[in-house]
């Protein structure tokens, strides 16, 4: 079965267009990362799904059902939002409870599911604590665990784990994932940072200026882009972007090579000068100009490379890329 379906789905906010002809599918138990940079419609986008905001025009469909005039409460998803929204005079089991409460399910029912959400997320110890009580890692795990009670038809992630620090956001990110695995569940997941988009993904969906730039596998956009700004936003540090006439003369094309597949190399078809070195311990980030150009080199291990000197970097050329002068990919 099919969890999603959306068919030529627009959105305007009066002349303002900002989702342009969204055609995606999302299949049951598929974990789908919504990314782009900021105001490319992605957190409009999943609203537009939730029903918080109405399509302008096209169709929405959840398990094969059209819900363009149903509303949010019908359904039959869950969201998580970038905020956690819980409600302070409520400890983490009426937290969790609330929802299922309001849907008068059983007290049998609601027992077992808070506890299997509780013992899921690692929430035991906290069901009596009050959200003041807790750090932000263990909110936003209340405000999952909130979600999951529902056992609803698709989960719906805005950016969940952007108010957290970098160690918990990768904490988080690992549950997330296990969550997913134990539950089979279809999810939807927003986020900017495409760290997040290749480690939780089973399919990304690149956006940019209202309109889906390609779909795939985190592996196949991230190997086979159709377009220099997929190329240039999936991969840290990002793909470098050079005029390959600096290496071919009379050349128009873009070149693009990724900083891993650059080495330091006696006779390297790129001259550079050292700019700046970052010192990562297990990497090295080299970031280097030729005249108004950057180039960065990531290299495995430790080097001792100075800033000011001068490089040759070499790369092979299978592990290179094409554009032309729109931007698209050239074979």
């Amino acid at each position: 079965m099919t969890a999603l379906t959306l068919t030529n789905v627009n959105k305007s906010f009066g002349p303002v267009h900002v989702l342009k002809d969204i055609n995606i599918e999302v299949e049951d138990g598929e974990f789908v990362v919504f990314v782009g940079p900021s105001g490319c419609g992605k957190s409009t986008l999943l609203r537009v799904i939730a029903g918080l905001e109405d399509a302008s025009s096209g169709e929405i469909r959840i398990a094969d059902e059209v819900v363009n005039q149903t509303p949010p409460s019908k359904r039959g998803i869950a969201m998580v939002f970038q905020s956690y929204a819980l409600y302070p005079h409520l400890n983490v089991r009426k937290n969790m409870s609330l929802a299922l409460k309001q849907e008068r399910q059983s007290a049998e029912v609601i027992e077992q599911r808070v506890s299997e959400a509780s013992r899921m997320l690692d929430l035991d110890a906290y069901l009596d604590r009050f959200p003041s009580e807790l750090s932000g890692g263990q909110r936003q795990r209340v405000a999952i665990g909130r979600a999951i009670v529902r056992q609803p038809k698709l989960f719906l992630f805005d950016e969940p784990l952007s108010n957290l620090d970098a160690a918990l956001r990768m904490n988080t990110r690992i549950e997330i994932a296990n969550l997913h695995d134990q539950l089979g569940a279809s999810m939807i997941y927003v986020t900017h940072d495409q760290t997040e988009a290749m480690t939780l993904a089973d399919k990304i969906v690149v956006l940019r200026d209202g309109r889906v730039e390609q779909v795939g596998s985190p592996m196949e956009l991230y190997n086979n882009p159709v377009n220099q700004f997929v190329a240039g936003f999936l991969g840290s540090p990002a793909m470098n972007f050079l005029p390959a006439e600096l290496m071919t003369p009379g050349d128009t094309r873009i070149l693009g090579v990724r900083p891993e597949d650059l080495s330091i190399a006696g006779e390297g078809q790129i001259k550079a000068q050292v700019m700046h070195v970052e010192h990562l311990g297990g990497d090295t980030n080299v970031i280097a100009t030729l005249g108004e150009h950057q180039i960065t080199a990531r290299l495995f291990g430790q080097h001792e490379v100075q800033a000011g000197q001068a490089i040759s970097l070499g790369y092979s050329p299978d592990r290179t890329y094409f554009f032309d002068g729109d931007g698209q990919r050239l074979a």
